[in-house]
Order: C-alpha cells, then sequence, then structure tokens
C-alpha cells in the first residue's frame, strides 16, 4: 500500500469515527453511551488491521518475496525464467550485455513477450519502460513487460501506459508467483545456466 492510500484508509477511518460518534449522540444523547459505541468500532478497526497484517504477512512469507529481495539481478532473471517456463511459455534468458533492453524473451500460442527483470531495492523508474518498449521493436514482439520485486514512480506508470508496456510490481509479483504455487518459496540453491 502506498503512502497515499495509507493517507486516504486514515482520514476514511477518521471520518467513519466522526459519523459513527455524532449519529450515536443525536441517537442516545449519551456521552457515555457514544464514548462507548466509539470505543467498540475503534476496537473492530484494530482487531480487523491485526488480523489482516497477519494475513499479508503469511501471504509474503509464502511467497518467499523476502527471497527474491536477496537474490542478484541474474538470479532473479533465471527464478523468472523458472516461473515462466512453469506456466507453458518457452523462456530464453538474454546475454547480460546487448539485450536491447530485454533479460527475458517468451513465447507461448503465436506470442512473443519482452521482459525486463527488475529486482531493485527503490522504485523502478521510466528508464526501464522505455528499454523494454525499444525492445519491443528490436525483437519484434507483442508485448513488452516489466517485472518487479519493487515498486514504479507515478512517471514509469504514466510511460507504460502510454506505450503499452505492461508493469509487475511486487504485489503482481507475489499475487503470480502464489497463483502459480499456493506454497511457493522460491529456491536459491538452483544452479544458473
Amino acid at each position: 500500500m502506498t503512502k497515499k492510500q495509507m493517507k486516504q484508509q486514515e482520514e476514511g477511518i477518521k471520518a467513519l469515527l466522526i459519523i459513527i460518534g455524532g449519529a450515536s449522540y443525536l441517537y442516545t444523547k449519551s456521552i457515555t453511551t457514544t464514548a462507548v459505541i466509539v470505543g467498540v468500532v475503534i476496537s473492530l478497526i484494530i482487531a480487523y488491521s491485526i488480523l489482516k497484517g497477519i494475513k499479508h504477512r503469511e501471504r509474503l512469507r509464502k511467497s518467499g518475496i523476502n527471497v527474491i529481495d536477496q537474490m542478484k539481478g541474474i538470479q532473479f532473471e533465471h527464478y523468472l525464467k523458472e516461473l515462466f517456463l512453469s506456466q507453458g511459455y518457452k523462456v530464453l534468458v538474454t546475454p547480460a550485455a546487448g539485450d536491447y533492453g530485454a533479460d527475458l524473451i517468451l513465447s507461448k500460442d503465436g506470442e512473443k513477450i519482452v521482459v525486463q527483470a527488475k529486482r531493485y531495492s527503490k522504485n523502478v523508474g521510466i528508464k526501464s519502460v522505455q528499454e523494454v518498449a525499444g525492445a519491443k521493436t528490436y525483437y519484434q514482439a507483442t508485448e513488452a513487460w516489466v517485472v518487479t520485486n519493487s515498486f514504479f514512480t507515478k512517471a514509469a506508470k504514466e510511460l507504460a501506459s502510454k506505450l503499452d508496456v505492461k508493469l509487475v510490481d511486487r504485489e503482481g509479483l507475489i499475487t503470480y508467483i502464489l497463483k502459480m504455487n499456493p506454497n511457493a518459496i522460491p529456491n536459491t540453491n538452483h544452479k544458473i545456466s
């Protein structure tokens, strides 16, 4: 969840408490009863947040994203290769140098997809979008994707939208991993070929 989304959620909770408190007081005309009702609502919100946090942490643990966060870039590329192979794609990992902006080339059902893999600890910017868009043309691909264990800058999202580049961020990657294998935890002991 982004900071903006968290702030919006916080504002929504504040507004909800004000509405509940106001409605409660108008209905009961009792400060004590209103305080109890607002207290119960706050307790329910806290309980929900705790349960949601536990579920989120379990999802992260199952996905193995923390292991992915420790990988080197080339390991991440090969991890993605295995991920896409398991989905029936034919996968080519391009050479580290001279790849024209594509780390992986996927093919399936007559479609060719160029993928730029970004194992980052910061947000991915427009350069990756520009490079994979160029790779789409160079390799005559039907689609271009940037896949990261992180998130994308606003500028990268805007440019990707204009260039028809699919962005797969941290949450999308986790969802993709868990969809393929609900008990997935990446194996970092595999050899890189």
